[in-house]
């Protein structure tokens, strides 16, 4: 009755639909497709999963956000960062265009490196670390997650990351 959607098309397909619900129409990226009778649909549970995750974990207001990218993902994640109250956070993206509009979005700084910042909450949402090319990339350097308290990796294979497993390592969620 549908498909998931992943990166890199969490935003081109959105053409191909007939309508988004949610999150999806808000942030304009889709990660499930639901075929009702020849009518396809887009919603994004990623937003969803984020902002439940956030609520649960009661992170103060003021909890500081490095989140790195700025794709559809990102957007999805940015996003429910800011609606769970999280309002302090810098976008790091190399495509200043699109980290650019995306910090705007929600309120946020825009950075192209990640350079000497740090945050309490570090959030990966490229596909360094995913297998492939990109497999053993750290999405960020040791300081910068030895400075962090939460660590939020969105790529799904391998289940653990170098990410997850650096900031495992050191201590952190």
């Amino acid at each position: 009755r549908g498909c998931a959607v992943s990166m890199p098309f969490k935003e081109a397909v959105i053409p191909l639909l007939d309508g988004l619900k949610g999150s999806a129409a808000a942030i304009d990226s889709v990660n499930t497709i639901v075929n009702d009778g020849g009518r396809l649909t887009g919603y994004n549970t990623d937003y969803s999963a984020v902002k439940t995750l956030v609520e649960q974990a009661e992170l103060p207001a003021n909890t500081p956000v490095l989140l790195r990218g700025s794709g559809g993902m990102g957007k999805a994640v940015a996003t429910a960062l800011r609606d769970a109250g999280l309002t302090r956070g810098t976008i790091v993206a190399r495509n200043e265009a699109t980290g650019r509009a995306l910090a705007n979005s929600v309120g946020w700084d825009w950075a192209a490196e990640v350079g000497s910042r740090t945050a309490d909450l570090l959030a990966n949402v490229t596909p360094l670390g995913m297998e492939g090319a990109d497999a053993g990339a750290l999405a960020f350097d040791p300081d910068t997650i030895a400075a962090a308290d939460i660590v939020l990796d969105a790529v799904a294979l391998p289940p653990e990351t170098p990410l997850l497993r650096a900031a495992h390592a050191a201590g952190k969620r």
